[in-house]
């Protein structure tokens, strides 16, 4: 009977693990490799208790079953003490004393006449049995083999019911779960992006007092987007708002809902907001939701695939059959382009907030905050560190801090001082600083090369103004020349645009000016890359050529976005040739405008490459009081207007 149990319950697990694919083939060879073991321990076992001794070498105070009979025939043994359980047998000598050992003879197992003999001898017979515990150690050895088998295979029938458990568990949300929601973030902590924090305090009024706006008759919105570049604060405003208005938060990414298997990704989404009803009110955030809101149909041959259901689930919670109350759902995207129109209409995320670079008060506001918990030295200006860094995200600038910390205990220093800040900025813009190059002709034409750079764009009206020029190297760079601008430039003028080309070819002017044709280098080569792409668009995009206010190309887009299969000219191949006229065009003229200003300043180009070449770096101030010293020709006749 307890046999037939136990086959019933090795079915059974069986039968419940076959539904997991490959557990039940661990099970097999969990099993397998039980009954080998215990097969080799009882093999093992037997050899241990049935295999003689091996050893050839004569123990002392012994005596052969031979050398027994033979004292016995000659009457020399005095006592002899049988022990019938261990087949040895203890004799006494005659003429031995008292003090030695008796000697031992180990007997066969059957001995019929020994007994007679050793009475006929005249020697004297005494049987002395011990107890025999060979049935009682072999019992308990079994018994032992027999409780590991049992152990282990309960192990492995809990460690198969486990993973069936977990199967089932398999589609539950994995969303973190905060219940006092204490991330440690408070809108004061969040800086730079003033207008998209007043946006989003009144999601925390809305959770905190929501009986002001429903007492109107306004209802909760359902969900916020935020929308924005990478490093921008899009997950720290979401922490944010947990903090503030102290509700229960989930947190959880958008790839973490699809997975392999189908209908995982959709199941996961009811049970998120399952919890989350029974959390109410609360925020759910997902961060990077273009992972499973991606628009429907886009690609080829479309198909409703596993991420498809996931959104159509998400669509539904959010403004399905029944209402979710209380609960407000924020979600962050560098990707609004690529998202699903269901999901950006009223109802679902009725707010989108865009998220964007700070300005440079933004930007100053956020060097205070990563400032406070690092030993910052008093004549460190985070208004010039604000003004030198445009275009920084929020993340930038905690990094830009971190590295001038770092830069600081490498240095050992106490506090962080300018030029570390200034240091850390070359790093992240530029790279890794190299070793400087020796004084030689290399070293020369790449100093006229940044001069001719610093020069153009300096005698350049309504030009960014030059921070530094250095000769350092940094990543692929072999000399760099910096420029600030003096403020926050929205939009940029046809003359502004056409002086970036005119200081960007400046440094391939001064090598043909300075040392002919013939000593061009490949060094211009990243520079003719972006000035023609910044003539092209002022051509096709900006409408600021010849051809008139036309857009002619598009801003670039990801095939197979927006039903478009795939990307197509706006124009003719007559318009083409005529771009690429109008290109050509731009571009010489810039170039023949920078060769002016090269060869009507040649002796303060001469004269500050020889300083450059002995310094290796040139600050700007400096560097404009060199041209202002050096300029051969009052400044207003050197100065191009395009």
């Amino acid at each position: 009977m307890k046999q037939k149990y136990l086959k019933n319950f090795s079915n059974s697990s069986i039968t419940k693990t076959n539904s997991q694919g490959q557990k039940i083939s661990k099970l097999n060879k969990s099993s397998s490799y039980l009954r080998k073991l215990a097969t080799g321990w009882l093999i093992l076992q037997t050899c241990f208790l049935t295999t003689p001794a091996l050893s050839q070498e004569k123990p002392k105070n012994t005596l052969t079953y031979g050398e027994f009979l033979e004292k016995l025939a000659d009457k020399q043994v005095k006592t002899v003490e049988l022990d019938e359980t261990n087949k040895r047998a203890k004799v006494t000598l005659k003429g031995e004393g008292t003090e030695q050992t008796p000697k031992t003879v180990k007997l066969f197992d059957r001995n019929p006449d020994l007994s007679s003999r050793i009475i006929s001898s005249g020697a004297k017979l005494e049987a002395n049995p011990s107890v025999d515990r060979s049935a009682v150690t072999s019992i308990l050895v079994n018994l032992l083999i027999i409780f590991l088998l049992l152990t282990a295979l309960v192990m492995i029938i809990k460690r198969s019911a486990s993973a069936s458990g977990q199967a089932f568990n398999f589609a539950k949300s994995r969303a973190r779960f905060q219940m006092e929601a204490k991330t440690g973030i408070q809108f004061d902590d969040v800086a730079g992006i003033e207008e998209a924090k007043e946006e989003l305090q009144e999601v925390v009024t809305f959770l905190k007092e929501p009986e002001k706006f429903t007492a109107l008759g306004a209802k909760i919105p359902r969900g916020m987007l935020l929308i924005g570049p990478p490093g921008t604060g899009k997950t720290l405003l979401a922490r944010a708002i947990a903090g503030e208005a102290s509700v229960p938060f989930f947190s959880i990414s958008g790839s973490e809902f699809v997975e392999m298997f189908v209908g995982v990704g959709a199941s996961r989404v009811r049970d998120l907001f399952k919890k989350a009803k029974e959390n109410a009110p609360c925020l759910i955030f997902i961060d990077e939701i273009d992972a499973v809101g991606r628009q429907r149909g886009a690609g080829i041959g479309g198909g409703n695939d596993e991420r498809e259901q996931t959104l159509n689930q998400l669509l539904t919670e959010m403004d399905g059959f029944e209402g979710n109350a209380g609960i407000i759902v924020i979600a962050a995207t560098n990707r609004p382009d690529v998202l699903d129109k269901a999901l950006l209409r009223p109802g679902r995320f009725d707010r989108q907030v865009f998220v964007d670079y700070p300005d440079y008060q933004g930007r100053l506001g956020i060097l205070e905050v990563h400032a406070r918990d690092k030993k910052v030295a008093t004549e460190v200006d985070l208004e010039a560190i604000a003004r030198r860094t445009p275009g920084f995200s929020g993340a930038d600038l905690a990094n830009l801090l971190n590295e001038a910390a770092i830069f600081t205990a490498r240095r050992r220093k106490e506090a962080i001082t300018m030029q570390e800040i200034n240091d850390a900025v070359d790093r992240i813009v530029a790279g890794m600083e190299g070793v400087p190059l020796v004084d030689s002709k290399a070293k020369r034409l790449i100093a006229y090369h940044e001069i001719g750079h610093a020069i153009v764009a300096t005698l350049t009206p309504n030009h960014d103004p030059v921070e530094k020029v250095t000769l350092i190297p940094r990543g692929q760079a072999k000399g760099l020349t910096w420029f600030t601008p003096d403020e926050e430039r929205g939009l940029i003028t046809r003359n502004q645009i056409l002086g970036k080309i005119a200081s960007t070819l400046g440094g391939r002017a001064a090598e043909e000016v300075i040392f002919g044709d013939a000593e061009i280098t490949t060094g211009a080569s990243n520079d003719i890359e972006q000035l023609t792409s910044m003539a092209r668009n002022m051509v096709t995009k900006f409408g600021m050529s010849e051809l008139g206010p036309l857009a002619l190309e598009k801003a670039d887009q990801p095939v197979f976005l927006r039903n478009e299969p795939m990307p197509r000219s706006e124009y003719s191949e007559e318009i083409a040739a005529r771009i690429d006229a109008q290109v050509k065009t731009i571009i010489l003229e810039c170039y023949e405008n920078a060769k002016n200003i090269i060869r009507d300043n040649r002796y303060a180009i001469d004269r500050i490459t020889d300083i450059l070449v002995d310094k290796e770096t040139i600050e700007g101030e400096d560097f404009r009081k060199l041209v202002q010293e050096f300029s051969e020709v009052p400044e207003t006749k050197t100065k191009i207007s395009f």
